[in-house]
């Protein structure tokens, strides 16, 4: 790793790959130049590209290693702010906003990412200074270079393709280059590409990464060939999706059956491959593991440990970023976010929603639990009444992934201070931070008051001290096999009803919840497996950015939060308060401006042929 950092490093003096280093981003591609460095001077070797490459893997990670704060944009988590820097591409600029917190609520989000925007450019221009230069080496390469170049160029097609796959799932159409640009003047009026044709592009990029990357990677946080396939993959069924239920807000887009069905053939056939000829697992074989009962956190299910260091390099994530931990000025910052002061001055930025907890299933039935009711806990008996949602028992008989993933009443973590432990802490909320004897030992409770729902986070939280809320180097997922195994089951959904296969790998991600298969009540039609995938892909993927894009291409947003000039739908806590109420009144433009993102005024005004989205006219 420290060899790593010290490439990325180099790279970063070399040609500037660090870019939007300062908080005034004035245009869209605003960064250094590209020609300061001279062919003669670089662009010699294999370690050169390489060297390249990994200051695009420095520059385009931060688009997308704190995904997790777009799950604020679905119904089940909270994000009240975050913990980004402003200025700092490294420290999470691109998710910084004049408004974090509306920026990241249910509505009223899609005006609040024009520095996404333009990061996720400067993340193409870094990905095609790659490709062209490394490019220009191959005609002289060596028979034994020719493989690791163009390897190189691969990964920086595949980077390409993923910074343009979250340019148009947010956008719709995008301007689409793929040159070095060296001057603002070069871009100054290009126009947006249809969505059809840049979704072309991003296809070639992934063929060629994956006709050149190799099977396995032995590098970690280097891409391979199932990373390739697998975003392919995911490409088609968004392409699918759009077409299947259409993307009226996108000017000009016309809903297509035919290529739906079609897209959804070819993304699971790629799903396919990724599951079957490459030989991943889940995580620890997809088992369960040990989970201790309420109020104990000795054992904690392996669900939990995927989340942490330990799992860095497991075949189950396909594609990840890495982080540089203690040192490095680039470690993640997952424990700041979802965690409280009692871990390491964390600020708890991130938090799971009260609603969450009625999607967990019981281990005993593999169904739904009766659904918790919000009491006081200062009424007698609430602490131990059925069903209560203060009564710690009332969590038992869970899936797993509960305890994995979020904590309770009565659930202990292990605090830390200054890089040493405090011993366990108890989560009790709305108590922050005081003396707690519980069974006869005294404890100081969870300091926090971040959470608005009685729980906090338990996932991507370390149980060790020893490293800084900002220091972390977990390698963040993009990609892991449990998401190819729900993609592929939904793709051969949409187009066969369910299948065997496809019921069984479902199956298998219950399975590390310790929940028994699927009745045949819920794989007996299209509808009622695609309500069970939907389940598994909240329970599974909770807390990693998923949720909103989810209801965004499936157009569920009225589903889930009632049809325009409704009621809306209130978010409670655990004692029964109302905390937030969403889309009350809410005209339809309010629906159609989260269904597609606003094109940054500011580049507009900058570029006369840059088109703005319907719902933001």
């Amino acid at each position: 790793m420290k060899r790593k950092q010290s490439i990325i490093k180099m790279i970063a003096a070399l040609t500037g790959v660090v870019i939007f280093a300062t908080s005034c981003v004035k245009d869209l591609l605003d960064q250094q130049p590209t020609t300061d460095l001279g062919a003669n001077a670089f662009w010699k070797t294999e370690a050169d590209a390489t060297t390249a490459l990994m200051g695009a893997y420095a520059d385009i990670r931060p688009v997308f290693d704190r995904d997790y704060y777009f799950d604020g944009h679905g119904e089940f988590v909270r994000t009240r702010g975050i913990s980004a820097t402003s200025g700092n591409l490294q420290r999470g600029d691109a998710y910084h906003t004049s408004s974090n917190g509306n920026a990241y609520s249910p509505s009223g989000y899609g005006q609040y990412f024009d520095k996404m925007y333009r990061y996720l450019y400067g993340g193409v221009n870094r990905a095609n200074y790659v490709i062209e230069n490394v490019e220009k080496m191959l005609p002289n390469a060596s028979a034994t270079s020719l493989p690791e170049l163009e390897r190189v160029i691969g990964e920086a097609r595949l980077l390409r393709g993923m910074v343009y796959f979250r340019l148009i799932s947010m956008w719709g159409d995008v301007p689409y280059f793929s040159r070095i640009i060296t001057s603002n003047s070069e871009v100054a009026t290009l126009a947006r590409t249809p969505i059809g044709q840049v979704k072309d592009s991003i296809m070639a990029d992934f063929d060629y990464a994956f006709e050149k990357l190799p099977t396995h990677a032995t590098e970690l946080g280097r891409a391979s060939k199932p990373a390739a396939l697998a975003f392919r993959g995911k490409l088609q069924l968004y392409w699918a999706c759009w077409n299947q239920f259409g993307w009226p807000e996108l000017a000009g887009f016309v809903p297509d059956a035919a290529a739906a069905q079609t897209a959804y053939n070819n993304a699971a056939a790629d799903f396919r491959s990724v599951i079957n000829d490459y030989g991943l697992a889940l995580f620890r074989g997809g088992e369960p593991g040990v989970c201790d009962p309420p109020g104990q956190a000795e054992n904690l299910p392996n669900y939990y440990y995927l989340f942490t260091p330990i799992a860095n390099g497991d075949p189950e994530l396909i594609m990840t970023f890495t982080h540089g931990g203690t040192g490095t000025g680039q470690g993640e910052e997952l424990m700041r976010d979802v965690a409280g002061r009692s871990h390491e001055g964390s600020q708890c930025w991130v938090s799971p929603r009260f609603e969450i907890a009625d999607r967990y299933q019981q281990v005993s039935t593999g169904d739904f639990a009766p659904p918790l009711i919000p009491m006081n806990p200062n009424t007698a008996g609430a602490r131990t009444a059925p069903n209560s949602a203060v009564n710690p028992q009332s969590y038992a008989d869970r899936d797993y992934r509960m305890k994995a993933s979020i904590q309770w009443d009565y659930e202990f973590s292990v605090g830390m201070i200054s890089l040493k432990s405090t011993g366990m802490v108890p989560f009790i909320y709305k108590t922050w931070n005081q003396p707690v004897t519980i069974n006869g030992v005294n404890y100081t409770t969870y300091n926090t008051d971040g959470s608005n729902s009685g729980y906090v986070f338990r996932k991507f939280l370390r149980n060790y001290a020893g490293q800084g809320r900002s220091d972390g180097d977990y390698s963040f997922p993009v990609m892991r096999l449990a998401d190819v195994y729900l993609m592929y089951a939904e793709a051969t959904n949409a187009v066969n009803g369910p299948q065997a296969d496809a019921i069984e790998l479902v199956n298998k991600i219950r399975h590390r919840g310790n929940l028994p298969p699927l009745s045949g009540a819920k794989t007996a039609n299209k509808e009622v497996f695609f309500d069970a995938i939907e389940q598994e892909r909240i329970i599974e993927l909770f807390g990693e950015g998923h949720r909103g894009f989810d209801l965004r291409r499936w157009r569920a947003i009225e589903r889930v939060w009632g049809a325009p000039y409704g009621d809306g739908v209130w978010r409670l806590d655990t004692h029964g308060a109302q905390m937030q109420r969403y889309y009350q009144n809410a005209p339809e433009r309010t629906y159609e401006q989260n269904y597609i993102f606003r094109i940054p005024p500011g580049e507009r005004d900058r570029n006369p042929n840059l088109t703005q989205n319907t719902p933001w006219l």
